[in-house]
């Protein structure tokens, strides 16, 4: 937990810092929804023997490998070559967004964008401001193979998108469970066509492999398999420590050193949302 922990980006402790005392600038929120809630790094962060290598942060590696499919996350620092730093940043709107490469490609699983369809232009522009100031990285991934068709598009072009009010509410957490940490991509139940929403949301139960073994994804909603009996502060402590009741540390994939950094308003917000959630077993 230590080296996760330590993930946390010093320029987001000192906007965090200082939010109380002055307005958050734009790089600002695009450093603390790239660094902290969207955790991009999670995914686009390379491990090396003792954890995330963060001197080639954002710099790209092998996400998930299962049978329908076998994903890498691209490079998304701003190396002219095997970056994004070619990139418009319409075009790395569209790609984040829309799930749609400039040369027309789809992106697909598990990147995702039927959820961040959902971003704030506000949100969207802040992590693309910020993605242009991060220190450039060499390198570039495979391509990622697919044993699962991948959708045309993912719907129309988007725009006009505003985010809730900020504040520790269901509504506000709904939007950084969702389209921002999209929390309800991983936890809600895969079906032969990704994520059942309508059916089986937050209800978890879907396997993530990695260095650590294989994670499978907790139930979150109001059921007893879920988190009905827990309280506020340890569903918190679970996001933000990635510490079960009992003290028992926590599995990746989950981006625990990432939330760490989570303002206490957006993890009650998130709290706040889950309990929501209507009550479902856990699938089997």
């Amino acid at each position: 937990m230590n080296i996760r922990q330590a993930l946390a980006v010093s320029a987001v402790a000192a906007a965090a810092a200082a939010g109380a005392a002055r307005a958050e600038t734009q790089l600002e929120r695009g450093a603390y929804l790239v660094n902290v809630v969207a955790a991009c790094g999670n995914c686009h962060t390379p491990f090396g023997p003792q954890g995330p290598d963060m001197s080639r942060d954002l710099g790209g590696r092998l996400v998930e490998k299962n049978p329908a499919f076998t994903a890498y996350a691209p490079n998304i620092t701003p190396h002219e070559t095997d970056g994004v730093g070619a990139w418009t940043d319409d075009q790395l709107r569209k790609a984040i967004r829309e799930g749609l490469r400039p040369d027309g490609t789809i992106i697909g699983p598990p990147m995702p964008i039927m959820l961040y369809r959902g971003l704030s232009d506000a949100d969207l522009d802040a992590m693309v401001a910020y993605l242009r100031t991060v220190p450039a990285v060499e390198g570039t991934t495979p391509k990622s193979e697919y044993n699962i068709p991948l959708p045309p598009s993912y719907g129309p072009p988007v725009s006009g998108v505003t985010a809730p009010a900020p504040g520790p509410t269901a509504e506000y957490g709904a939007y950084l469970a969702g389209p921002v940490a999209h929390c309800t991509e991983c936890h809600t139940t895969f079906g032969p066509q990704g994520p059942m929403m309508d059916t089986h949301l937050g209800a978890g139960g879907n396997e993530w492999h990695g260095p650590w073994g294989v994670s499978v994804s907790a139930n979150l909603t109001a059921h007893e398999d879920g988190l009905a009996g827990y309280t506020d502060a340890e569903i918190d402590a679970m996001i933000r420590q990635g510490r079960r009741p009992d003290g028992e540390a926590m599995a990746p994939p989950m981006g625990y050193g990432y939330y760490a950094r989570m303002t206490d308003d957006d993890a009650a917000a998130i709290v706040a949302f889950l309990r929501t959630l209507p009550p479902l077993p856990d699938p089997h």
